[in-house]
């Protein structure tokens, strides 16, 4: 299972700070979606305020334990490092040795 979250674009007056992405320098809301590894979406959250991160937004619609119940692994990208055990993510940082090189590149072939 592949998770990843997007912004979509919303028109906002200034004042709506919870909707502005400081990220993507827009206001939108933040969607959260669990993908089959051949892309067909299997489970799309409710919106978010665009200020939302992606970690605390999978921890609001508790991804990582829908993954663990459904007995899966999930892969995601570097906005969900920390969030469980099931999830598995890219290594950050810059300098690293070859095979963590390897490793995240192999890691976005899976996510493609």
């Amino acid at each position: 299972m592949i998770a990843d979250g997007t912004l979509i674009a919303c028109d906002r007056v200034a004042a709506d700070r919870p909707f502005s992405s400081g990220k993507h320098k827009q206001h939108g809301m933040n969607i959260q979606v669990v993908a089959a590894p051949d892309g067909e979406p299997l489970w799309i959250s409710w919106s978010l305020p665009g200020s939302v991160h992606d970690t605390r937004a999978a921890r609001v619609w508790k991804i990582g334990e829908r993954i663990a119940s459904s007995g899966l692994l999930g892969l995601g990208d570097k906005g969900y490092v920390g969030l469980s055990d099931v999830v598995f993510c890219p290594f950050k940082g810059r300098g690293k040795p070859q095979w963590k090189k390897d490793a995240n590149s192999g890691h976005a072939k899976l996510r493609v």
